[in-house]
């Protein structure tokens, strides 16, 4: 468990805390000489993390190297660690906003933002965003994308189910535009934070 966390990013019914360290020494045998190593740590609510949990952390990671200025803390250690409160679906999408929202409560450098948005396609062909654990269930197809905050490219995407090509690209023109109001919600939240704060 985390003790004092950066983030609590509610989806819906899903909840993740999210708590970013460091830059901190590392170990030689993780040390790179141009740029920081940074480890995701997902905390599954109950018991140890398995095969599931180790794919969501290599999509964060990757997801969050592209984004982070690595190269101005060479030779150190960024530690992100996402433990899971609640699970009511669209998961991966919680873990990534979670894990944008605690670097940048870190104040880490980062070239741009990024946010994950979850679609469901449904067996009449509908498009569900941000679909629950039940929907998601009942469902044909279900994509991840985690969008940047730049040029709303798509920087990962995770995908189960059986889907079509045209499918796939109104997913991921859904999830371009669902990705401006998340952003919005960053902007807001960081206004709120300092607010007080000032």
């Amino acid at each position: 468990k985390i003790s004092i966390p950066d983030i609590l990013t509610p989806a819906g019914d899903t909840s993740v805390l999210a708590a970013a360290y460091g830059p901190a020494e590392v170990k030689v045998s993780k040390e790179i000489y141009d740029r920081a190593t940074l480890d995701v740590l997902i905390q599954p609510k109950v018991g140890l993390p398995s095969v599931r949990e180790r794919a969501q952390e290599q999509c964060v990671r990757e997801t969050c190297e592209a984004s982070l200025l690595l190269s101005l803390h060479p030779r150190s250690s960024l530690t992100l660690i996402l433990q899971l409160i609640h699970d009511d679906g669209s998961i991966l999408s919680c873990f990534l906003n979670a894990a944008c929202m605690a670097l940048m409560d870190a104040g880490l450098p980062m070239s741009f933002l990024f946010c994950g948005v979850t679609c469901a396609i449904d067996v009449d062909g509908q498009i569900i965003t941000d679909p629950t654990a039940a929907q998601e269930k009942e469902s044909r197809a279900v994509m991840t994308f985690a969008i940047d905050s730049k040029e709303h490219k798509v920087m990962m995407s995770s995908t189960k189910g059986s889907f079509s090509v045209n499918e796939l690209q109104q997913c991921v023109a859904v999830s371009q535009k669902a990705s401006e109001k998340i952003f919005q919600f960053y902007r807001d939240s960081v206004k709120r934070r300092y607010s007080k704060i000032l």
